[in-house]
């Protein structure tokens, strides 16, 4: 009698761009060899597929006739998209969208009911973007702050859709520190999210801050093609009281006072007032130009000011100002700003950090900055604050 041969079957196990299955690697694709066994052919599903596919969508990778043991989802540059696979083996989801103007390449490895292994590639390319957001940021990366220093993201076109966005902010501290992000409209008129404690950072608080934003879709603003982070220090706790009626400044570090100085405020009764509440140090410029025009007063003046520190972007700073030298102390008869004499301003401005609190009291005041208003946020409540979250 005739022996009558066994049938050998060969498992190809195939990635596919949409639904559409391809051959599993084999000799002379791109080298490797597929095992094979008696089992049922594999294939494997990719969604988004093509070359001009949808971008802002997780890659989602389906095995049919096996389990998939391994996935890799990584762009041109070798970064890979991490993903979870379903309970039952067969589905894996990658965490982060697909970018826009991306090209990838997905590598699955497939496991039988019998144990048998193959391993499929498949490519994709997401559309291009028609237009690209990006994002201004502060604090600069391993910058020292001052305990009321926020994250600030301003963005260069309009985030309509806020809470994608937000879900994509990270926010982690050494100590647990309790805090919010609150959208509010920047001085320039930009959109723009900042993130604040609930109190004044504690001193040495590290901090680090993610915005995995690639592949995010941010609205009419367009898309995001590139993450950001950031890293800084909370330094110590400076906190600078102005007192407007007593003409009085005074600099407490760690709880205790270490100098008080006589100053000069805005004058009385019409727009040269300075704001009172807290405004936080944004940076120390030095000495800088001041032009009344810039800032909407009639009274002109163009000059020189030295030991220059901005508090908001409507022009109020603490600045050297001896042309008032007289009124120090005695009168406040500036035009908004928070004047000294010259030692006393290039002592204070060198002590002094971005993040430092500038905590001003006054009768008569022109009101508190808004949030957008360099960092105002510290002027609400914090209940207050974080009904700003797009994500409550």
């Amino acid at each position: 009698m005739t022996p009558i041969p066994h049938p050998v079957r060969t498992r190809i196990a195939a990635a596919a761009l949409l639904l559409a299955p391809l051959a599993a690697c084999s000799e002379g694709s791109d080298g490797a060899v597929a095992d094979t066994g008696p089992d049922l052919p594999a294939s494997v599903a990719v969604t988004p597929g093509g070359t001009s596919a949808r971008a802002g969508v997780p890659v989602t990778v389906t095995a049919t006739g096996g389990t998939l043991s391994a996935v890799t989802v990584a762009d041109a540059e070798g970064r890979t998209l991490a993903g979870k696979p379903s309970a039952d083996g067969r589905t894996w989801t990658s965490v982060r969208k697909a970018a826009p103007g991306a090209s990838y390449t997905v590598t699955a490895v497939t496991t039988t009911a019998s144990g048998s292994r193959a391993t499929s590639r498949s490519t994709f390319t997401t559309a291009p973007p028609g237009k690209v957001n990006t994002v201004d940021w502060r604090p600069g990366a391993g910058a020292t702050v001052g305990v009321a220093q926020p994250i600030s993201l301003v963005f260069d076109h309009p985030v309509t859709d806020k809470a994608a966005v937000e879900r994509q902010l990270r926010v982690t501290t050494s100590d647990g520190t309790e805090g919010s992000w609150g959208w509010i409209e920047d001085w320039s008129g930009r959109d723009r999210v900042d993130w604040r404690p609930a109190a004044y950072w504690k001193p040495g608080t590290e901090v680090t801050v993610k915005a995995e934003l690639n592949g995010t879709d941010s609205g009419d603003g367009g898309w995001f093609v590139r993450d950001y982070t950031t890293r800084f220090t909370v330094g110590a706790r400076q906190i600078v009281t102005v007192d407007l009626d007593a003409k009085r400044l005074t600099l407490t570090r760690d709880g205790g006072a270490v100098r008080t100085i006589p100053v000069s405020g805005g004058t009385p009764g019409g727009d040269k007032r300075s704001w009172r509440g807290t405004s936080v140090l944004m940076a120390r410029e030095g000495t800088i130009t001041m032009n009344s025009e810039t800032v909407g007063l009639g009274d002109a003046y163009d000059k020189l000011v030295d030991s220059s520190m901005r508090l908001t972007w409507s022009g109020m700073y603490a600045h050297a100002a001896p042309w008032n030298d007289r009124w120090m102390g005695r009168a406040n008869r500036s035009s908004g700003c928070i004047g000294m004499r010259d030692a006393d301003a290039a002592w204070l401005y060198a002590q002094v950090r971005p993040g430092d609190p500038f905590e001003i009291t006054g009768r008569d005041t022109k009101g508190v900055p808004a949030p957008g208003n360099g960092f105002g946020a510290w002027n609400l409540s914090f209940d207050q604050w974080r009904a700003k979250s797009a994500l409550r």
